[in-house]
């Protein structure tokens, strides 16, 4: 566990390390990454936002090509949420008829109905910048036989938005040395910030419950 969170917290130098090691093939590592924690409802916990932010760096500090990495990393983005919609719908029955699915939590994914039933199809978009609803929400939208005409059109949107934020966020801000030198405290600190939403709805679901 603290051999995970060491990698997490200084992102920037295990990336970089890879890159030295692994050469080109960091593409389909980061490729794979982005697209199992978009992808794979049960690998919410995978770096999404502090990645793509490592990324950047790296892309700013010339260890990684820009054009190509930004298009990798936008195809998986898209389509980790595709097969995750794909999902979704396959495993609908269950999901309505409340069975325990193995590996995912159902507190997830009553977090992920509410965001939906306030923000609509707009979710798709929203939730790739929160930490685990980011994975839940194409699986809901499976779920809920969201069409996937409209689906597509989103998860496209948000995708691009997203890894276009994320990574040009690392390129531009990531080798600034106030950043470079506070690397483990900037990741933490995006972390918070998206995980916010998620907190502020919990906190808001046991006051009305308390009221009840």
């Amino acid at each position: 566990m603290s051999s995970l969170i060491d990698i997490f917290l200084h992102l920037d130098k295990h990336l970089s390390l890879y890159m030295d090691e692994y050469g080109i093939y960091i593409y389909i590592i980061l490729f794979a990454i982005v697209f199992c924690e978009t992808g794979l409802v049960i690998l919410p916990f995978l770096p999404g936002d502090s990645l793509l932010f490592a990324t950047g760096a790296l892309v700013a500090a010339g260890s990684i090509k820009l054009l190509p990495i930004y298009i990798i990393l936008c195809i998986a983005a898209i389509a980790g949420d595709t097969v995750n919609y794909t999902i979704g719908h396959f495993l609908r029955d269950k999901v309505i008829a409340r069975e325990k699915i193995r590996f995912v939590k159902k507190e997830y994914l009553d977090q992920t109905s509410e965001f939906f039933e306030k923000h609509g199809s707009a979710t798709i978009i929203l939730a790739r910048f929160i930490p685990i609803i980011r994975t839940f929400a194409p699986f809901v939208a499976g779920v809920g036989k969201m069409p996937y005409s409209k689906f597509i059109s989103y998860n496209a949107i948000g995708g691009i938005l997203w890894v276009t934020i994320a990574l040009f966020a690392g390129f531009f801000f990531g080798n600034i040395p106030v950043v470079k030198d506070n690397f483990s405290i900037v990741i933490l600190g995006i972390v918070v910030v998206s995980l916010l939403p998620v907190v502020f709805t919990i906190i808001k679901n046991k006051i009305a419950a308390k009221k009840l």
